[in-house]
């Protein structure tokens, strides 16, 4: 059996470089890339904490599994949002440099 550590390093490895994305780059569908990535890092944190609970007898395996489905389903709907808030200000100002978009204004 892999111990939860390894999944642990592995979930903060990746929300660092979803971090990393957000942060370094420009383009806004790269960015949701990178939110995505750092959700699911935090997903990974859940089910591997739900296994490890689960096999010390503390709690049920399913409660890590229930707080993923919430965070899919916000991940979901955040898409959803943002692309439609990306086409739209594509469709307005043919350009969806992140630095130039300083106002919501058409």
């Amino acid at each position: 059996m892999i111990p939860v550590d390894y999944y642990i390093v592995l979930s903060a490895i990746l929300f660092t470089i979803g971090a990393l994305g957000v942060l370094i780059r420009r383009n806004p569908l790269i960015i949701f890339m990178s939110i995505e990535l750092m959700l699911n890092a935090a997903n990974l944190a859940f089910v591997a904490f739900g296994r490890y609970y689960e096999i010390t007898g503390q709690q049920s395996f399913y409660t890590g599994q229930i707080f993923v489905f919430f965070v899919i389903a916000v991940a979901a709907a955040e898409v959803a949002v943002g692309l439609a808030l990306i086409v739209e200000i594509f469709k307005t100002k043919k350009n969806i440099n992140i630095d130039e978009m300083n106002s919501l204004k058409g």
